[in-house]
């Protein structure tokens, strides 16, 4: 069984491993900018693991860094972040992203409120028909 804050701990986690992996962060010569991008995605990860109320504000802060510095890395970020850290986030996501998002909250919530325990995969599968599309 998967929960929620597991299953977007290990997208964020999925994707510092695909970002660092990228030339433009990994060659020697990386810039000084692409140095902090990379230490402050570092941070979120631990942030978030660690529950701290301010990972979602730097989530979407930096999520949005990475679509205006980096958009060719954005593919390489799993569309659930971006509806994880919403705000401004939730403008480079399509409506239908954000119908079907709605959807498995709504749901989430209704569930939560009849069982104690929900499968957060499970759940997100039934309604996407999909997992997220990263790679390692």
């Amino acid at each position: 069984m998967t929960d929620r804050h597991s299953f977007h701990l290990n997208l964020l986690k999925i994707a510092y491993n695909n970002l660092i992996q990228q030339p433009t962060f990994k060659d020697t010569d990386a810039g000084e900018a692409e140095l902090e991008f990379l230490d402050q995605f570092a941070t979120l990860v631990v942030d978030f693991e660690q529950h701290r109320p301010e990972a979602y504000e730097d989530g979407q802060t930096l999520l949005v860094r990475l679509v205006r510095a980096y958009p060719q890395f954005v593919p390489l970020v799993a569309r659930d972040l971006f509806w994880l850290f919403g705000g401004e986030c939730l403008h480079f996501m399509s409506d239908e992203e954000i119908r079907q998002f709605q959807e498995l909250e709504e749901t989430l919530a209704e569930l939560e409120a009849t069982e104690s325990s929900v499968d957060y995969l499970s759940l997100r599968q039934s309604i996407l028909g999909e997992t997220p599309v990263t790679r390692h």
